[in-house]
């Protein structure tokens, strides 16, 4: 848990000389999305003016997102959509960490580089964009029943993509029997098992709906095996994003709405800081719980209350 368990996290919310102090220790915010930002389509109040509030005093701003359904152009226009201006560039999300980790660390010899996908457009988008090969995915001919064939084929393996290497496992709105049966004669055949993110469940719309990790949990279970994930708080992924921004670790906070992914991928990832915001899926009573996973530096009631910061 690091030097953060030992002592109790800060609280910004309507203490403006402790939020300049804060804000003064950094000079990057990796900012989750979901829950921090926005739930849904709902976009928090605030949100706007604070990331303005932020950018003008020189802090740079990284949209850092489990969610695997969205190529970063999705991202982008949803974060525009929302009045938020951003570029491309500003967004590390685990279907672009997936892409990259799959064609520039795996390398995997052709034709066994293949990726049965087992998710949404915003991952074949990546993959397309690191020309890496893939089926599965949002294929309309797999979104049915298994019949009585399907069966016989897979068990004689004439089903099957000889060249699939990879199995891909990310948030699928679509999942069904007869994809998971594949992906698990794929793993049994040795593919190497990666999924986008872990996260148990995803926030939208102030309730909560399975999440990416809710979706890989049946090969978890038949195969024994625990996929390399690529979101937070895989360490793969932050080693990606310093990479790519070149930013000074202990100069760099996590913001995030959850302990075992946002709060746990800064501290493992020894960054600077970490806050928590009240608005997502966790809150005091789980960081004070026996065992828990993570204890965040500092917490507020929601990512706006940094407004108070003297200008």
């Amino acid at each position: 848990m690091g030097s953060n368990a030992i002592s109790s996290p800060k609280y910004l919310t309507g203490d403006s000389a402790a939020i300049n102090e804060f804000l003064d220790k950094f000079d990057v915010f990796l900012l989750d999305c979901d829950g921090v930002l926005w739930s849904g389509d709902r976009l928090f109040d605030g949100i706007v003016e604070t990331l303005e509030m932020l950018r003008s005093k020189g802090k740079r701003i990284v949209f850092v997102t489990n969610n695997s359904t969205k190529a970063r152009p999705g991202y982008l226009e949803k974060l525009k959509a929302m009045g938020i201006p951003s570029d491309v560039d500003e967004i590390f999300a685990s279907a672009y960490s997936s892409a990259i980790y799959i064609s520039r660390i795996m390398k995997l010899p052709a034709p066994k580089n293949k990726v049965f996908v087992i998710g949404e457009s915003g991952i074949e988008a990546e993959l397309r964009s690191e020309g890496v090969p893939f089926i599965g995915g949002t294929d309309p001919s797999l979104r049915r029943d298994m019949t009585p064939e399907d069966f016989d084929k897979m068990a004689d393996g004439s089903l099957l993509d000889p060249d699939v290497g990879i199995v891909l496992a990310g948030l699928d709105f679509h999942i069904n029997y007869l994809k998971l049966s594949l992906a698990f004669q794929y793993l049994k055949r040795g593919a190497k098992f990666l999924a986008t993110n872990l996260d148990s469940m995803l926030p939208m719309d102030g309730t909560f709906f399975p999440g990416a990790g809710s979706i890989s949990i049946p090969l978890v279970n038949m195969t024994g095996q625990t996929p390399l994930t690529l979101g937070k708080p895989s360490q793969a992924m932050m080693d990606a994003i310093e990479g790519k921004f070149q930013l000074d670790r202990a100069r760099t906070c996590m913001v995030g709405d959850r302990l075992d992914t946002d709060m746990k991928f800064g501290i493992e990832g020894k960054l600077g800081g970490t806050l928590l915001v009240l608005t997502g899926v966790h809150n005091q009573k789980h960081w004070e719980a026996e065992g828990a996973v993570a204890v965040p530096a500092y917490y507020a009631d929601k990512l706006s209350d940094l407004r108070a910061a003297a200008s």
